[in-house]
């Protein structure tokens, strides 16, 4: 692990404040009077020697503003009530008599990138998509495939990816096949479902599994396009079960490279709007298509394309419904070369400035200076 701070990142103007992450790669962000500095990320919080040790940097952040004779104003985090992160942020922030401000998990994905590229605006007035496996909505739901509005220091969901559910909860995304079974459930072929998870899921575990699909129950919505992959894996026999949480998606790309380029599908999605709701962006279309394809690899290289196109004139879209020529791609799906190379080379070919990570990753190590962007954004305008 990079055991150094990353110094200089540009920032908004504005008062000191102090950023903790998220959960995986959970880091502390120190934004001085002009420039941040990031910690190096921790793998999660999931034991308490990783919890011990955000503390120790979050307590080294504060040295180092005392250090420059400022104090800190607020402490950001994220939005879920259940991360150590947030509750240690709360903690700080009652000890010192300042506000705990929550940032939504995406609005801090996409403020990160738009901050990096200091750009001579004094705050964001642009549209972007957020693509990773999970974090907390405004709804309470877990997001991970959204279209967001960055104006001022607010985000504004202007749609997401229709949710896909996840039977059993957090174990979906362990095991990709569940996934499938949802996908092809929700497609309304339940025959070929239940042929899947006997297939590919534990004995005696296919039946149970569709009654949880059938009635609801324990099947919680997610708009991941995280989740998307993993079903798309499984549909391709690519990964029915995760050995680390990218496996699957490493599975597609890697069969998408060794097919080659292909074209979109036609008709691989459809966009509707629920009454009084966001925009629904539907890969329903394409996941039909895989599940009859009798070759993996270009089931792998026709999703890839696919997605990509389909999100990229969503974007577009987007850019001119707000009257706005800049764009922001962010969240972990972005490791994914493939889709953040056919993003960027369509978005710039349509006369937009694309907005991608640079010095920093496009996962939660980053998630600390996005909230730490918001933060200073939400103190300037107050």
């Amino acid at each position: 692990m990079n055991e150094v701070w990353i110094d200089d990142l540009p920032l908004p103007a504005g008062p000191p404040v102090l950023a903790l992450g998220a959960h995986f790669q959970a880091a502390v962000c120190v934004a001085g009077p002009r420039v941040a500095r990031l910690s190096p990320p921790l793998v999660d919080l999931d034991s308490a020697q990783a919890c011990d040790s955000l503390r120790a940097q979050a307590l080294d952040g504060l040295r180092r503003l005392a250090g420059q004779a400022v104090a800190v104003q607020a402490i950001a985090h994220d939005a879920h009530p259940d991360f150590p992160s947030t509750a240690l942020a709360r903690q700080l922030a009652a000890e010192r008599g300042v506000p705990a401000w929550a940032v939504q998990h995406h609005h801090a994905h996409l403020a990160a990138v738009w901050a990096e590229h200091a750009m001579p605006e004094p705050a964001p007035h642009l549209v972007g998509l957020a693509l990773d496996g999970f974090g907390l909505g405004t709804d309470g739901q877990a997001w991970g495939g959204e279209l967001l509005h960055l104006h001022g220091p607010r985000a504004h969901r202007l749609g997401h990816l229709s949710p896909l559910p996840l039977p059993g909860g957090d174990a979906a995304s362990r095991e990709p096949w569940r996934l499938a079974a949802a996908a092809l459930h929700r497609l309304g072929r339940r025959d070929q479902a239940l042929a899947h998870a006997v297939a590919h899921g534990p004995a005696g575990m296919a039946e149970p599994l569709l009654h949880l699909l059938d009635r609801g129950w324990r099947c919680p919505p997610s708009t991941s396009l995280g989740r998307l992959f993993d079903a798309a894996a499984s549909l391709l026999g690519l990964c029915h079960r995760q050995t680390h949480p990218a496996a699957a998606a490493q599975a597609l790309e890697a069969a998408a490279l060794r097919h080659g380029p292909c074209p979109p599908l036609p008709g691989g999605w459809q966009r509707h709007r629920p009454a009084n709701q966001p925009e629904q962006l539907d890969f329903g279309p394409l996941l039909a298509h895989l599940a009859d394809a009798t070759d993996p690899l270009a089931g792998a290289a026709c999703f890839q394309a696919t997605v990509a196109e389909g999100l990229a004139l969503w974007l577009m879209g987007a850019a001119a419904q707000v009257g706005t020529g800049a764009v922001a791609l962010g969240g972990g799906c972005l490791h994914n070369r493939l889709l953040r190379s056919a993003l960027h080379d369509r978005l710039s070919r349509a006369g937009l400035r694309c907005l991608l990570p640079q010095r920093l990753p496009p996962g939660d190590a980053a998630i600390a200076y996005g909230q730490a962007v918001v933060a200073r954004l939400v103190l300037a305008y107050h």
